[in-house]
């Protein structure tokens, strides 16, 4: 995870707590399986809407500025603050949502169990009141951003690095995606990455400034590529 995408932390002891926690829980190696899931991005490379890196961080700016990963990240704070006033309810509600704007079964498998995934290994590793309050009253159905907010929150990680560490996590792992289906090199993925972190910077901003009224889209081509993808022939990613 590149350390520079991780914006207002400071030196002193909790400002480093929010880096390592941030680093430990969206690194690809934290156990939500990530690696399985390309967001439709297989239907997309199979069409040849995404053949080469300029296509791929096209793409990958259009979902941060109008598609999923504005609305996740705007969740995602929606979650936070939730869980920062102990507003139980309203974190609930904000999981129902999350769950409820999925365009396809696809992407509702996506979040639903990267989500279970994250809460149950925070809450067996780094246990917090807001993950078992999210996981019991969503039981195994959470949407994964509503999972990174309620723990960052339980955690008293501070909203803006946490939005952007997110954003900087679904980019780089729809990136590693598009390095395999192109496919591209590795130098490519980095360029993508260095390409695309005005757009996650930007998004972050925007989510922290946001309220579920901001939420909405016009990512269709995306959302269709996930409902395509259910009857692809032959898939290597579960979405």
């Amino acid at each position: 995870m590149d350390t520079g995408m991780v914006m207002a932390t400071t030196t002193d002891g909790a400002g480093e707590a929010t880096l390592y926690r941030l680093m430990s829980w969206l690194t690809p190696s934290f156990p939500v399986g990530a690696f399985s899931y390309s967001h439709g991005l297989e239907w997309a490379v199979e069409v040849g809407d995404i053949s080469d890196l300029d296509s791929l961080t096209g793409w990958l700016s259009d979902l941060l500025a109008q598609g999923s990963g504005h609305n996740d990240a705007i969740l995602l704070a929606e979650a936070w603050r939730a869980a920062t006033a102990s507003d139980w309810v309203r974190l609930e509600e904000a999981c129902e949502l999350a769950l409820a704007l999925s365009p396809a079964r696809e992407r509702h498998l996506e979040t639903a169990m990267q989500g279970r995934s994250f809460a149950a290994a925070i809450a067996a590793s780094w246990p917090c009141a807001a993950i078992e309050e999210v996981q019991q009253r969503a039981g195994t159905a959470i949407a994964y951003p509503v999972a990174v907010g309620a723990a960052s929150a339980g955690h008293d990680l501070k909203l803006e690095p946490t939005v952007a560490a997110y954003l900087h996590g679904f980019v780089a792992n729809l990136v590693s995606a598009g390095v395999r289906l192109v496919p591209l090199g590795q130098t490519d993925g980095q360029r993508a990455l260095v390409a695309l972190e005005a757009a996650v910077t930007e998004a972050a901003g925007q989510a922290v400034a946001s309220d579920l009224d901001d939420l909405g889209g016009a990512m269709f081509r995306a959302d269709i590529g996930s409902m395509k993808h259910e009857t692809q022939y032959t898939r290597l990613f579960r979405s």
